[in-house]
């Protein structure tokens, strides 16, 4: 989970007991949301458990969940002027004298909530009224503790300076976005290939993970980016192979980007291993027997096995468990990486988010779902903050974000001018290629 800003009198998250409710809607007084909680609770109760109190902090864990799936019931500025409303009503603050020896128990925990809640989603607090809420609610426990106002300051400062970097946007993932089509003496910005700017394996799959990582930053809000990379990526390596006139040179880069995605699966960058495998399983790349019968497939088959769909990616699952279990007992930031195929977790969350009801009969919040989810995306939080260690190649990265790529009637007719076409349905795709493309009949 994302690490908030913390002073020497800030609490511990879940050091305390969850404050005592009572029952309603046949809920049980005083049980906690987590470990052996109820799986469902009603909107007012969930809200109630979020809100701090002198004796009590809500679980990190809850905090995270609750306020991720809380926006399918509740608009974020809504959710957080009932808080605040409900920690002026139950610490007694608008009244005209205070009770210090409370508020000053309860101070820092509000201060940590709110805290924890900008850094994790600031984008709830885009509206001017938001901001009002919680300045307004901070002014009434100030005069207890002037560090207080200096403590609401700093995290305003924090939230700006998030909010301003988000505005700025997904950085250009691609140069090129609209691939080339073909032509039978590439031009020099093509005939440069990959091969002549990196000959090492362990080295590329470094640079693809320089890629992938902020690919998967905070800067990058839309699922589009990922998808754009993802797709570059594939189109990159099936035009890296289909390119050399010579089948030699053309299994000498298969060979390449199999060894390029063993390192990739070792560093635990699925998602590149994952768009190499695609990228020469292209039809155009798979279509030419000549060249792959000169190339050791031992090594390309474990790559595909791991990868294998059947079983709903068992295979993978079991490496990306493998690897997340790495990461959380990791010493170093190079055992830390773990990039997961970003497609499959997205597919994940959509069919966990559409097959299970946000709401039960009895109208209370399904949270054992939103529990499942926020264990899903808080791993993703964790995944993607981690650090390249890898130092980074300019030469190499600026190919792979800029080399010009075959569209897909491109790499079919670059493949067939390799090697000729089989059957009669292939001899009238090359021929109309040849008179779309390059003009000739």
């Amino acid at each position: 989970m994302p690490q908030t800003l913390s002073t020497s009198d800030m609490v511990t998250p879940g050091s305390f007991s969850p404050p005592p409710t009572e029952p309603t809607d046949g809920e049980q007084a005083g049980q906690p949301l987590l470990d052996g909680a109820p799986s469902s609770a009603s909107l007012d109760t969930l809200i109630q458990h979020l809100v701090p109190t002198a004796d009590y902090y809500p679980e990190k864990a809850y905090i995270f969940t609750f306020l991720l799936s809380s926006r399918l019931f509740i608009e974020p500025r809504e959710l957080l002027a009932r808080v605040c409303h409900l920690c002026i009503e139950q610490q007694q603050l608008d009244k005209p004298v205070l009770d210090k020896a409370r508020v000053r128990k309860f101070g820092p925990k509000l201060l940590q909530l709110l805290a924890e809640w900008t850094e994790t989603f600031p984008r709830d607090f885009q509206e001017e009224s938001t901001i009002g809420h919680m300045t307004d609610v901070v002014g009434r426990i100030a005069p207890c503790d002037e560090a207080y106002r200096k403590r609401m300051h700093q995290l305003l400062q924090a939230l700006h300076q998030k909010l301003a970097a988000l505005d700025q946007g997904p950085e250009g993932l691609v140069g090129a976005d609209k691939p080339i089509s073909y032509r039978t003496k590439p031009p020099a910005s093509i005939h440069r290939e990959l091969l002549g700017v990196c000959s090492d394996p362990y080295t590329l799959a470094q640079q693809l993970t320089h890629v992938e990582l902020p690919c998967f930053s905070d800067k990058t809000n839309n699922l589009e980016a990922y998808v754009k990379w993802f797709n570059r990526l594939c189109y990159l390596v099936a035009t890296e192979i289909c390119m050399p006139a010579k089948k030699k040179q053309r299994a000498q880069v298969i060979e390449f980007f199999i060894d390029v995605a063993r390192e990739c699966f070792n560093i635990g960058n699925f998602n590149s291993l994952m768009a190499i495998i695609s990228g020469m399983n292209m039809s155009p790349v798979s279509r030419l027997k000549k060249t792959w019968a000169k190339v050791k497939t031992a090594k390309f088959f474990i790559l595909e096995h791991q990868m294998d769909p059947t079983g709903n990616f068992c295979n993978y699952r079991t490496a990306l468990r493998g690897a997340a279990h790495r990461s959380l007992t990791a010493h170093s930031s190079r055992e830390k990486i773990v990039i997961p195929f970003f497609s499959l977790l997205i597919k994940d969350i959509y069919f966990l988010n559409e097959g299970c009801a946000n709401r039960l009969p009895n109208g209370h919040v399904n949270f054992e779902k939103f529990l499942e989810l926020a264990k899903q995306v808080g791993e993703f939080i964790t995944w993607k903050q981690v650090e390249c260690p890898f130092e980074q190649d300019p030469s190499i990265t600026h190919y792979l974000y800029t080399a010009p790529i075959f569209s897909e009637d491109g790499l079919y007719l670059a493949s067939y001018e390799s090697e000729s076409p089989e059957n009669q349905t292939e001899k009238e795709r090359w021929k109309s290629l040849r008179s779309s493309i390059l003009g000739k009949t």
